[in-house]
């Protein structure tokens, strides 16, 4: 059967109407080519500049310092090939964390395989690193920084505001992933100190294979695949300009809805917390609650592989993760999980519940219904102590 109960709002999200209705709006009505100097090329063209400074306006941005990408993977490439290349006489150290997104993590890979230097930051038990440890590895070849605003694993808040203002006063560019924070925290570029900051749409109720990197102005930064002059030439290709509008749409949505929101989905991951640390032994909650964004619970259950608890749950009607959506299948332990200090084991038998504004208090109860008698089950099946 298919899921009933969707919880995970972290990998993707269901497009809102109003989004969709933004799309349907634009598709007809502005066909034509952004770059094309007839009338139907200019109208693509006021609704692509329209919607840079909508989307500007959320985070704190001016519209030029907005240039449009396929989706946060990309947002992300850019930023770190497209600073690292452009700073290469200045220095080849770049320094990130152990927790980041594989979208950051595989680029730093294969810079490093191109003759650059990367460190990654270690993190607590809680998910989170010390800005002092950052102070440390700073090296006077240290051109960029690139944390994560949010994890997607356990949603840990990292204290970008200190590593903004470590980076500014060495004068080391700084990028942020911010793809899961948008929309659930304030993201304020000028509070945060950042130069480099990417978004996706998916994330936040728009449509899918839509993004945005803000760039400060002044940063230097050179593209990473070639063509037209789209994006001021760091972004060749004919803009997706129907997709854009919806991702303006969704991204003023979820800005204004901050504070209701906030509640609503943090209530809702509390509920399911409490419930599953009540009524289960041998449960452990990954990172500081009171440090992260309101939507993830990442919860690491003994003696159950996590893959054989989601797929037990989803044919009971419940879609849940064991991780990032873009590590399925990976027979390895969560990355991040492990680089918090938990065992191999453990890491392995943890799932990720991420909310989402259309879940109800309803649909925790359901999940706090079914999921001890699943996990009592699949205990049964193993041959792992729990603690007592």
């Amino acid at each position: 059967m298919g899921a009933d109960i969707y919880l995970d709002n972290a990998a993707t999200t269901p497009v809102r109407q109003e989004v969709i209705e933004t799309l349907l709006d634009s598709l007809p009505k502005t066909f034509g080519n952004a770059s094309s100097i007839h009338s139907f090329g200019q109208d693509a063209k006021r609704l692509l500049e329209e919607s840079r400074e909508r989307l500007g306006t959320c985070i704190g941005a001016s519209a030029e310092e907005v240039i449009f990408t396929g989706g946060g993977t990309e947002s992300d490439n850019l930023a770190l090939r497209g600073a690292a290349y452009a700073l290469r006489d200045r220095g080849n150290h770049i320094i990130t964390t152990g927790i980041e997104h594989h979208a950051v993590l595989n680029c730093c890979k294969d810079l490093e395989s191109e003759g650059f230097d990367v460190t990654y930051l270690p993190v607590n038990r809680e998910c989170r690193l010390d800005p002092q440890w950052l102070v440390e590895l700073i090296k006077p070849e240290t051109t960029l920084v690139s944390v994560m605003f949010a994890n997607n694993e356990t949603g840990s808040l990292q204290p970008l505001e200190d590593v903004g203002r470590i980076t500014g006063e060495k004068g080391i560019v700084f990028h942020t992933d911010a793809v899961q924070a948008l929309g659930k925290v304030p993201v304020d570029v000028d509070r945060l100190g950042v130069d480099l900051l990417s978004m996706s749409a998916h994330k936040i109720y728009g449509p899918k294979g839509v993004g945005a990197l803000y760039i400060r102005k002044g940063t230097p930064i050179q593209p990473i695949v070639f063509g037209g002059s789209h994006e001021k030439g760091l972004r060749p290709g004919t803009e997706n300009v129907p997709g854009i509008a919806a991702f303006a749409t969704a991204a003023e949505l979820a800005v204004s809805e901050l504070k209701d929101s906030d509640g609503h989905i943090r209530g809702l991951r509390e509920k399911l917390a409490s419930g599953v640390e009540k009524g289960i032994r041998g449960v452990h909650r990954n990172g500081n609650p009171e440090s992260s964004l309101p939507n993830i619970l990442n919860m690491s259950f003994e003696g159950v592989d996590g893959e054989s608890l989601l797929l037990n749950l989803d044919l009971l009607g419940i879609a849940v993760s064991t991780g990032s959506a873009c590590t399925s299948g990976a027979t390895e332990p969560s990355h991040v999980l492990t680089a918090m200090g938990l065992s191999p084991l453990l890491a392995q038998g943890s799932l990720r519940f991420s909310f989402g504004r259309e879940n109800t208090s309803g649909e925790v109860d359901r999940v706090l219904e079914v999921l001890p008698d699943v996990v009592s089950r699949l205990r049964k099946l193993s041959t792992i102590k729990i603690s007592e």
